[in-house]
């Protein structure tokens, strides 16, 4: 298990090269050269619901054995009763320009897939049976384009996220319901939100979504997504988000981008507030001192093995919707331009994101028992 987190940081490498380190060098038009892909959009046959009825078609699977969302770093175990269900979709991982969308059966991809669910999924493991399906992932180099292509090709891997969601209900039983994910993950998770639970009885179930690593406007995505954003930390049946910068942080990249685009039926986000959510206090637009941190993962010296450090991370929302850490110790040499710390959005809060949902799921589980049963569940017993 020890050596997952060596595995884990290799994964980190080549996103940070891929990213970070080129495009300080050489910059965006150069990255998107280089990633974007030049042929045509292949249009695939969608991947059906019955499809992600068996195994191989997840990443992680409570009947998977070697899940890669059941590891833990020392002091840390996975629960051997799940009280709930986690969707977790993962961020991008396919950096190839040779097609638009990832083949299913892509190795690297997988491999690098598995390395993040390691470090960002787990977290969820003490309350969840995880489940992360593989999907048509859209490649790296969608990211920095604006042609139809890149549009066509997100769509397909929705309709793969789609199907794996829907798969995972008929599968997961009728526990409560843990939506979870990062980057591109939780793009498909806002659009999840608005077409598959806003308006549904399945909203009942969701515990919290986590819609970490990409802009959520409050004004125009919202009020679509089904679901209030959590305005307390017990809160249940809500959406958090928040988007990690080191000071003095450069968020112009984001910004411009989150300026630029607009919501599903056309409504513009520029000028919109984003939610930011606090992952120390588990409430909005908070600031909290490090000591405020339940542990942050952090690899080893040599990288074979990792350790939760308390009290090592600050956070703070500033007035924009950014999530502010000041000077944060090392975590790698794998910051994105402008001092965005994206790729650590889940391991610098770790151990508060593992206490907020359980914390959220106590709210739920509490709210579904009858009236009666509370108060009786809450009588002090007397003396005998």
């Amino acid at each position: 298990m020890a050596r997952k987190f060596l595995y884990i940081f290799s994964g980190l490498i080549v996103l940070a090269i891929a990213g970070a380190f080129a495009y300080a060098i050489w910059g965006k038009e150069l990255i998107a050269l280089a990633t974007v892909p030049t042929a045509g959009f292949e249009r695939l046959p969608a991947e059906s619901t019955a499809h992600y009825r068996v195994a191989r078609m997840w990443l992680a699977r409570p009947d998977i054995p070697g899940n890669p969302a059941s590891w833990t770093p020392p002091g840390y175990t996975p629960a051997r009763t799940p009280r709930a269900a986690v969707f977790f979709v993962h961020p991008t991982s396919f950096l190839e320009r040779s097609r638009w969308n990832a083949p299913l059966d892509n190795q690297e991809a997988n491999a690098r897939a598995a390395l993040f669910l390691r470090g960002q999924a787990s977290a969820f493991n003490d309350i969840g049976a995880i489940w992360a399906p593989r999907y048509r992932q859209a490649t790296f180099g969608a990211f920095l384009t604006t042609q139809a292509n890149a549009a066509k090709a997100l769509d397909l891997a929705y309709q793969d996220v789609a199907a794996a969601f829907d798969a995972f209900v008929a599968q997961a039983g009728d526990r409560p319901i843990i939506l979870a994910g990062h980057s591109q993950g939780s793009l498909h998770l806002i659009r999840l939100l608005r077409e598959k639970i806003a308006g549904k009885p399945i909203a009942k179930r969701i515990v919290a979504a986590y819609v970490v690593g990409w802009p959520v406007s409050r004004t125009t995505d919202m009020p679509a997504l089904g679901l209030p954003e959590c305005r307390t930390a017990e809160q249940s049946g809500c959406i958090l988000s928040w988007q990690s910068f080191a000071e003095p942080a450069d968020p112009s990249l984001v910004l411009d981008a989150y300026d630029a685009s607009s919501t599903i039926d056309g409504k513009p986000r520029r000028g919109t507030p984003m939610i930011c959510t606090n992952p120390l206090t588990g409430i909005p637009d908070a600031t909290a001192p490090a000591t405020a941190n339940l542990g942050t993962l952090f690899p080893s010296a040599d990288l074979t093995s990792a350790t939760i450090e308390p009290g090592r991370v600050a956070a703070r929302c500033d007035s924009r919707g950014i999530l502010l850490i000041g000077n944060p110790p090392s975590l790698g040499g794998y910051v994105l331009p402008g001092n965005n710390y994206h790729v650590y959005d889940y391991s610098l809060f770790w151990a508060n994101v593992r206490a907020d949902a359980a914390r959220r799921l106590a709210t739920f589980t509490a709210a579904s028992v009858p009236a009666g049963q509370r108060q009786r569940a809450v009588q002090p017993s007397r003396p005998q």
